[in-house]
């Protein structure tokens, strides 16, 4: 039943036992979806717990259950989901969105030696389109979207527990990333990152630092892909894979 209601994500420290909404937030529910007062909806806080609301008068929504025992509440998964992807020149808010649908917990733009942006980086859009996108696929535990970042900063900052795999092309006798996953001991690991590049493919200086950090050089197979549907592509193996071997 639970499922079936439009979910609105607010931050945890707006939360409160009679929400204000923002104006934005007021207009979307009122005219987005034409509720009406009385109609019911979900909250969520992005940090897993949801409650059910009722849209009152003066833009508010009166929860139906106490902060502190929400109708829902659920831990975070296990292992978190990274996924360093770089810039691309039009696609990147769809592989943004996409990401969020698959299940990425954290995704780091990159700055990469090879990209080229086209435009300014626009990260408050880009946190917007992830919550509408976690709204949407119902997850309760948002995604944290980073500030770019070059290669060498996201090599420093990867803890050395977690298991890093690194996507590029045109090198022979590299592993396919389905068989690196299902050797990998998942259940064990607190992280699991994947690192897609731009369109133009790593430099030779990227390749040998990742490597130089731990991280390991994967296949996705026979074709060239665009960096956008590598992306993807690579993500959404990473999540079933999770699925089917941690629940999640």
């Amino acid at each position: 039943m639970v499922r079936e209601l439009r979910r609105l994500l607010i931050a945890p420290e707006r939360l409160a036992p009679l929400v204000a909404l923002t104006g934005e937030e007021e207009r979307y529910l009122t005219r987005v979806l034409r509720f009406c007062v009385g109609d019911r909806f979900a909250v969520i806080d992005g940090r897993g717990s949801l409650w059910t609301a009722v849209l009152g008068e003066s833009a508010s929504a009166q929860l139906e259950q106490s902060l502190e025992a929400p109708l829902e509440r659920h831990m975070p998964p296990t292992p978190h989901l990274v996924l360093a992807s770089a810039v691309v020149k039009r696609d990147f808010e769809v592989v943004l969105r996409m990401a969020v649908e698959l299940g990425v917990d954290r995704l780091i733009p990159l700055l990469c030696d090879r990209t080229a942006v086209q435009g300014s980086l626009r990260l408050d859009r880009w946190r917007s389109i992830a919550a509408e996108a976690a709204e949407q696929c119902e997850r309760l535990w948002s995604p944290q979207i980073q500030e770019p970042m070059t290669v060498h900063q996201l090599l420093a900052l990867k803890d050395q527990q977690d298991a890093g795999l690194w996507m590029t092309t045109r090198r022979d006798g590299l592993p396919l990333l389905g068989s690196v996953l299902a050797d990998l001991p998942l259940e064990n690991l607190p992280g699991l990152w994947l690192a897609c590049g731009p369109e133009g493919g790593w430099s030779p200086d990227e390749e040998q630092a990742a490597e130089a950090a731990g991280w390991e050089p994967v296949d996705l197979g026979p074709r060239i892909l665009r960096s956008s549907t590598a992306c993807v592509s690579g993500l959404s193996s990473l999540s079933s894979t999770r699925f089917e071997r941690c629940g999640v």
